[in-house]
C-alpha cells in the first residue's frame, strides 16, 4: 500500500469502527419523568389512579377550559385516559370538571354525603364537592358556587369492575383532593 493512502484507510477504518459500536451500543433515552400533578394541578397521580378499568395501562390526561355559559367564567374539564392494551389510541376512564354554578343542585338520588371537609355528595360512578364561599369570586367568577364533579362510568355499579364501597370511596377520595387542592391554589379555604 501506497503511504500517501495511509492517513485514509487509518481514519475509515476508526470511523467504521465508531459506526459499529454506536449501532451495538445500548440504545439509553432519556425519558421525561411523568407529571405528579395532573387536571390543573388538582390531582396527583397516584389518587388519578384509584379509578381504573382494569386494563392498566400509563394514566394521562386531555384538559381544556372555556368560559362558562352565560355570566358563569369557569368552565375546566380534565378527562383521565389510560394507555389501551388493545389498540393505540387511550381509552378515557373518568372526568373531572372544575364550573361555577348559579343554584345549588343538590345530591343526586342514591348518593351518599361525601363526608368531612367539603359539602357534597358521592355515588360509584359520580361524586361533586363544593368549594367554599369565595373560591368563586378567586377565580374570577360571579357565580356563589365552583364545584368538582367527577363522572366515572367505569365505576358505575352495573358494570361490577369494583364492589360499591371501594368505588364510593374512590370518587370521595378524588373529589376531595381535586377540591383541597384547588382551593389551596386560589387561597380560599375553609
Amino acid at each position: 500500500m501506497d503511504k500517501k493512502w495511509l492517513p485514509l484507510t487509518v481514519v475509515l477504518g476508526v470511523a467504521g469502527v465508531a459506526v459499529v459500536t454506536a449501532s451495538l451500543w445500548p440504545d439509553v433515552k432519556e425519558k421525561t419523568p411523568l407529571p405528579q400533578t395532573l387536571c390543573y394541578g388538582a390531582l396527583s397521580r397516584q389518587t388519578a389512579e384509584l379509578i381504573h378499568d382494569r386494563k392498566g395501562g400509563e394514566v394521562s390526561t386531555e384538559e381544556w377550559e372555556s368560559p362558562g355559559k352565560g355570566d358563569t367564567a369557569v368552565f375546566k374539564t380534565c378527562q383521565v385516559l389510560r394507555a389501551n392494551p388493545d389498540s393505540d389510541y387511550p381509552q378515557g376512564i373518568f372526568q373531572l370538571i372544575i364550573s361555577d354554578e348559579r343554584y345549588d343542585s343538590g345530591p343526586r338520588k342514591d348518593s351518599v354525603p361525601l363526608g368531612p371537609g367539603f359539602k357534597g355528595w358521592v355515588r360509584p360512578d359520580e361524586a361533586e364537592a363544593t368549594l367554599p364561599a369565595g373560591c368563586a369570586a378567586r377565580m374570577g367568577s360571579t357565580a356563589p358556587y365552583i364545584t368538582v364533579t367527577l363522572i366515572a362510568p367505569s365505576q358505575a355499579e352495573e358494570k361490577g369492575l369494583v364492589d360499591r364501597d371501594t368505588a364510593l370511596r374512590n370518587s370521595a377520595a378524588v373529589v376531595r383532593e381535586a377540591a383541597a387542592k384547588l382551593a389551596k391554589k386560589y387561597d380560599c379555604e375553609a
